[in-house]
């Protein structure tokens, strides 16, 4: 007589485990994007290394920021460190992401790995991302070193990356102005310009960006600095 086989059943945990992953890698963003959003709704460890995987690759930007928010929920002790090994990826959405990522979660604890070089990166996004994430983690009291660090970026890219990096500036306070003036000063007509939109923006966060800068550079053709006017 033959021996019986008895089907092996596969516990619901591991079944809805492998649902979500199956989800997360599917070729359709809007799949992706609940799956992601159900994985952020019932945090469960096993998760980060596939979240922390697909933000390298992820290519919709909804399903990025999903991604992000799904990390969010899950312990700061088992996500950051993750993270951290993701800033020093050679795939720049994965720094990117992963900067973009500490930022929302805000552990002081990140705060080395926010280096110069990451804050200068050759790539656009990533240095936005590292902008934006060293405002929200800088120790107290080191605000004015990052300002003379954010400030060797003054006049780079086109408006869009300039805001950004006014956004940051002005997000550290009154410690910028030292900085600014400074770079009031510099030789680079676009740094000039930058510095000076940048502080009329402190002083006045309802000019617009766009009426800061053609101001700034109004005054830069002119020979001048805010500082004469």
């Amino acid at each position: 007589m033959a021996e019986e086989v008895v089907p092996m059943t596969m516990p619901k945990q591991d079944t809805d485990t492998i649902r979500a992953i199956q989800g997360l890698e599917d070729s359709r963003s809007s799949v992706r994007l609940r799956a992601t959003l159900a994985v952020g709704m019932t945090p469960d460890p096993r998760f980060i290394d596939k979240l922390i995987e697909r933000c390298a690759i992820e290519p919709d930007f909804y399903v990025r920021d999903m991604l992000t928010w799904a990390l969010t929920r899950h312990s700061a002790s088992m996500t950051v460190p993750a993270l951290l090994n993701e800033v020093r990826s050679e795939r720049a959405q994965a720094r990117s992401q992963a900067l973009h990522t500490l930022s929302k979660i805000g552990d002081r604890q990140a705060w080395p790995a926010i280096t110069r070089e990451l804050l200068s990166d050759a790539d656009d996004e990533v240095a936005r991302s590292a902008w934006r994430a060293a405002v929200v983690l800088v120790p107290e009291g080191e605000a004015p070193e990052l300002a003379a660090v954010l400030s060797t970026q003054l006049g780079r890219g086109e408006r869009e990356m300039q805001l950004s990096l006014s956004r940051a500036l002005i997000a550290l306070g009154e410690v910028i102005v030292p900085t600014l003036r400074a770079a009031m000063m510099d030789p680079d007509p676009r740094v000039r310009a930058h510095a000076i939109a940048t502080e009329r923006l402190l002083r006045d966060p309802d000019a617009g960006f766009e009426f800061a800068i053609e101001e700034a550079k109004r005054v830069v053709a002119l020979g001048g600095t805010s500082q004469e006017e």
